[in-house]
């Protein structure tokens, strides 16, 4: 990531999305300012991370599936970006060692738990974002994004971030930990992009 390059990025975007959009964030207070963090998002259009990335206080790196990394200049912006590859028909294993890297040197990680965008609600969500909050005790802010969906149609768009949920500490998880986890953090989404989750 180039410190000064995502900070000007994150600036066109926000001015972009707020004069197109009208967008903006509720809960904010609820990301913890320093420290490794987990984000963990909705997926409903291809807007959501640069919008949810602008919209957090925190910068947030990203995986991004490694196909992107191979489009001229598309490929190099987001790598100064904080992005990083990951296979989505390989291994998935350099991609969580990337993770924790940016973790363990105390960043943020965005990650989308379902994996790809699920705009009908029937993908079901992966447990990555459980095993890699768990490997680095890191804790997870829910976020919902509402209205990329409709971005044509220059609907407003709003992103809902909710308290951090902390992983079970002191020993390993057990899949089955890593399902609840999972379900616990898409739980909390699901009532943040209903409007009744913990946002303030």
């Amino acid at each position: 990531m180039i410190p000064w390059f995502y900070d000007f990025s994150k600036l066109c975007v926000v001015t972009m999305a707020r004069v197109l959009w009208r967008a903006a964030a509720t809960g904010t207070e609820n990301v913890p300012g320093t420290g490794p963090l987990i984000v963990a998002c909705n997926h409903v259009s291809y807007l959501d991370p640069p919008v949810m990335g602008c919209l957090c206080p925190r910068r947030i790196s990203y995986m991004a599936k490694k196909e992107l990394f191979a489009i001229p200049v598309l490929g190099s912006t987001i790598k100064a970006l904080g992005a990083y590859a990951v296979d989505r028909h390989g291994s998935a294993t350099a991609a969580i060692r990337r993770s924790l890297n940016v973790l363990q040197a105390g960043g943020a990680v965005g990650i989308f738990p379902e994996g790809t965008r699920n705009r009908t609600g029937t993908v079901v969500p992966q447990i990555g974002v459980a095993l890699l909050a768990s490997l680095a005790q890191a804790p997870v802010v829910p976020v919902a994004i509402r209205g990329t969906d409709r971005a044509l149609r220059l609907g407003k768009i709003t992103v809902a971030f909710g308290r951090p949920v902390a992983p079970s500490a002191g020993r390993k998880a057990t899949r089955d930990d890593l399902a609840k986890f999972t379900a616990e953090i898409m739980n909390a989404i699901s009532a943040l992009a209903r409007g009744t989750g913990g946002d303030t």
